[in-house]
């Protein structure tokens, strides 16, 4: 199993890494699902994780809301990956999709060929997507490099144990090259539960670990 840390700043990367945390997500404003955290965060975040031989994948998306992107906020997360690139990040975490709900795959070319060399995760904008395309859209993003699907099976105001079934379907048949990690309401207290009746082997989440107020905290 890959438990995944969703950080929303450095505070709490410490307590994670001590509870045996194997990668971490980091962004910044959790209360919109997530935006790109400063540069000043993740350099030293990269730091911190890189001494303890930890991957750092940082969320690149430039406000909350839909994931339908105009010229200049795409070209605000090529800046935003090129920078990241520049400090020694080792992934990103992206996703673009049209009006129509399908993956937007001109703005992904555009961001994938500026994250050339880094691990590319495709995030939650992954079940946005009509189920009928979502096997379509696997084996297009596997094509591209993309080796990881963030997933909570359905919309976030639903406990994960609601899409299991489709969970299970998606797993079973999807492209072998992409690994999903399950997330999403993915707790210390249901993790177990999560794998064994997945059969998956990544999870991601905030609350993978138990927080005190002073482990998120200066």
């Amino acid at each position: 199993m890959i438990q995944e840390f969703c950080a929303e700043n450095f505070t709490a990367i410490p307590k994670a890494l001590r509870e045996g945390v194997q990668r971490i997500e980091l962004c910044d404003n959790l209360a919109v699902g997530g935006t790109t955290p400063s540069i000043g965060v993740m350099a030293e975040s990269l730091a911190y994780t890189s001494e303890q031989g930890i991957p750092l994948m940082v969320m690149i998306r430039p406000r909350g809301g839909d994931y339908v992107y105009n010229d200049i906020e795409l070209k605000i997360m090529e800046r935003d990956i090129l920078e990241a690139k520049k400090i020694g990040i080792d992934g990103i975490v992206i996703g673009c999709l049209t009006q129509e709900h399908l993956i937007d795959e001109d703005a992904m070319l555009d961001l994938l060929e500026q994250a050339q060399g880094l691990q590319v995760t495709f995030h939650m904008a992954f079940d946005e997507i009509p189920k009928d395309k979502q096997l379509a859209a696997v084996t297009w993003l596997a094509e591209q490099g993309v080796t990881r699907i963030l997933t909570h099976g359905g919309p976030l105001d639903q406990p994960v144990e609601t899409f299991y079934p489709a969970l299970k379907e998606l797993l079973a048949a999807a492209d072998p090259r992409m690994t999903f990690i399950i997330g999403g309401g993915i707790t210390a207290q249901n993790k177990n539960q999560v794998l064994s009746t997945l059969g998956c082997v990544e999870l991601h989440g905030t609350k993978l670990i138990n927080l005190t107020a002073k482990d998120t905290k200066y």
